[in-house]
């Protein structure tokens, strides 16, 4: 498999095409917003001046990987040889199903269908298609070209021969791909969001400040970033949803999202994407606690 499609050029979209296209992989960049394919794209570029500021790769191979990315703003066009689709929208269901049900229609029968959603059921999503044994999940960590990890998940129909082919093709990206079943949450978030919804609680009781909460976690369990810093660099938006996903799916009230979480989301307060969340972000900020009582 050497002809890569990425549906979206988002934080997650361009970081899986550049990925890719950095192992020799020809890619296929699609949005349909051409200015979304333009910023992704000179975000791609941006990162790979860093690597090359670091040398840790050279300038020819920066020009190379550029050279792998071919954009796209009409699905069609994009996907029509791709021996293996990823689709990085919006963590929305509706859209998501809507995505597929079109791919599924525009590609051959051994066309591999993945998402990387953080929390959307596999099995749901392959039910829209005609082939669920080519639907999977690869839950890449972001920020994509740095992080290790991918979630490789399957839905209730994703045959082993599928599941073959994403692990080994993980592991020819340099990631460390790990296997888990379909259900609300995976694994990452199905530990992750419980602890940042409790810190987020521990905040709205007023048992402890943002810097106090992080500080313990960072100090005394060894996380390089706080939970409440890691919500805002999530988005809390994100956040939420995968919460309410939880929450619905397993119908159980420990995954109920903290008032406080909802409130923020309803005041656009998301974190680093709208530059205030626990901390400010804002031009002359850097990760500052906001200057008001979080009750």
């Amino acid at each position: 498999m050497k002809n890569i499609a990425i549906i979206g050029a988002g934080t997650m979209g361009n970081g899986i095409a550049h990925t890719f296209a950095q192992k020799g992989y020809k890619v296929s960049l699609i949005d349909i917003s051409e200015e979304s394919l333009k910023k992704g794209l000179n975000t791609i570029s941006k990162n790979l001046d860093r690597m090359v500021s670091k040398e840790k790769i050279t300038e020819t191979d920066k020009t190379e990987t550029l050279a792998n990315i071919t954009s796209y703003t009409d699905i069609a066009s994009g996907i029509k040889d791709a021996d293996i689709v990823v689709e990085a929208a919006t963590e929305n269901i509706d859209l998501k199903l809507k995505i597929f049900k079109q791919i599924d229609e525009l590609t051959s029968k051994n066309t591999i269908l993945a998402t990387n959603t953080s929390s959307i059921s596999i099995t749901k999503i392959a039910a829209v298609t005609s082939k669920p044994d080519k639907v999977i999940g690869m839950h890449f960590m972001n920020p994509v070209p740095i992080m290790k990890l991918v979630e490789v998940i399957r839905g209730y129909a994703t045959s082993n021969e599928t599941t073959k082919l994403v692990m080994d093709m993980s592991k020819k990206l340099g990631k460390v791909p790990t296997e888990v079943n379909d259900y609300p949450g995976f694994i990452a978030n199905r530990i992750l969001m419980p602890m940042i919804n409790e810190a987020i609680y521990s905040l709205y009781e007023s048992v402890a400040g943002v810097e106090e909460i992080d500080t313990v976690m960072k100090l005394g369990m060894a996380h390089p970033m706080g939970p409440l810093q890691l919500a805002d660099f999530i988005g809390l938006d994100v956040c939420l949803s995968i919460l309410n996903v939880m929450y619905d799916g397993f119908k159980n009230p420990k995954y109920a999202p903290c008032p406080l979480l909802v409130n923020m989301v309803v005041a656009g307060k998301l974190g680093v994407k709208s530059k205030e969340g626990f901390y400010d972000y804002s031009e002359n900020r850097k990760a500052e606690v906001v200057s008001k009582q979080f009750i």
